[in-house]
């Protein structure tokens, strides 16, 4: 299964132009808010129509602005979880989901009806109103109406966002198990990176309206290539560097080099540590230090430093150590392995 999206819309100043195609699972869109995610998601769906540009799901066009096709929702057979589910407030639960399924005898109803309380552990609510649930339960509630209609692709639009942060954990991990049970093509759209991270087998970053980067998730965080890139996945230390080697750079405002484990292309702007990075053990990429700040989360110290040959002007550089590492907070010089140095390109 597959998903193409290759459209442009102009909406005021802003100009939306992505263009994507799924490898199966489920791909993220992550990216800032305001940068085009959930428009995304409107025009796959039908919602909204783009200017120009083609939508092409498992080879059947849903929007083709040359040959003139634009589908209805109804058409597309696409689910989308809105942020806030959109639940009927007058409905209980069992006639929200039932409001999924069209055109089935009323003993297919009470079949699928069956199948899917119990998949979304909704049997002792199926009466319920929606004031009456808890977050989660809404959520599953929503989920549950649209994979009743058995959609050819799933949508979910930041299906956290509303959620208290001690429940957000445990429905990560049972979303992850109604997707793999999916088993069909689904996008989310998220800020979060810890939930494009965890949910996603890859993610196309969207910047400014525009896709900058798709990749295989891991590899995106393990090697994000340019800066933005490297700013939406969350690293914290970009520098200013240039080439200095075929496997070393230069960081001019911490005033040292840097090797890499992987050659440096014409075209370097800058370098990424993230936090996480740095190792007071390691003897490559070692240099003094002197801490400036710490910060304490329940779990780990946030500590900020200088290199002892950092230019005044620069900004103290980030460092995040777990807890249990109790002499890791006042270290006399700090390291980072060369696999972990991010070169950057515009």
């Amino acid at each position: 299964m597959s998903l193409y999206v290759d459209i442009s819309k102009r909406l005021g100043k802003f100009t939306l132009q992505v263009s994507f195609e799924t490898k199966g699972g489920v791909t993220g869109l992550l990216g800032a808010s305001g940068s085009g995610k959930s428009m995304t998601l409107k025009c796959i769906a039908g919602i909204e129509k783009p200017d120009m540009g083609k939508i092409i799901l498992d080879g059947v066009p849903l929007f083709d602005s040359e040959q003139r096709i634009n589908l209805t929702p109804q058409e597309r057979k696409v689910g989308y979880l809105f942020q806030n589910y959109a639940l009927f407030p007058n409905m209980n639960v069992r006639q929200n989901i039932l409001c999924g399924l069209r055109g089935e005898s009323s003993s297919e109803k009470d079949r699928k009806l069956s199948e899917i309380l119990d998949m979304m552990q909704l049997r002792d609510h199926e009466k319920h109103k929606p004031h009456q649930l808890s977050g989660g339960q809404q959520q599953r509630t929503a989920l549950a109406r649209i994979l009743v209609g058995n959609p050819r692709l799933l949508m979910l639009d930041e299906p956290f966002s509303s959620l208290d942060s001690h429940l957000r954990g445990q429905l990560q991990i049972q979303m992850r198990g109604f997707l793999e049970q999916f088993g069909k093509d689904a996008l989310m759209v998220t800020h979060s990176r810890d939930e494009a991270y965890l949910l996603c087998g890859d993610i196309a970053l969207i910047d400014q309206g525009k896709v900058i980067a798709h990749k295989d998730t891991k590899t995106l965080f393990s090697d994000p290539e340019s800066r933005q890139a490297a700013l939406l996945t969350g690293c914290k230390n970009i520098a200013i560097a240039r080439k200095a080697g075929e496997y070393e750079v230069e960081v001019p405002e911490w005033g040292l080099r840097l090797a890499t484990s992987q050659p440096i292309r014409d075209g370097l702007c800058a370098v990424g540590i993230r936090a996480h990075y740095f190792n007071p053990k390691s003897a490559q990429n070692s240099f003094p230090v002197k801490i400036t700040d710490l910060m304490e989360e329940p779990f780990e110290y946030i500590l900020q430093f200088r290199y002892e040959s950092q230019d005044k002007s620069s900004p103290d550089i980030w460092w995040r150590t777990p807890k249990y590492r109790k002499g890791d907070r006042d270290p006399q010089t700090l390291g980072i392995a060369p696999v972990n140095v991010l070169p950057l390109y515009e």
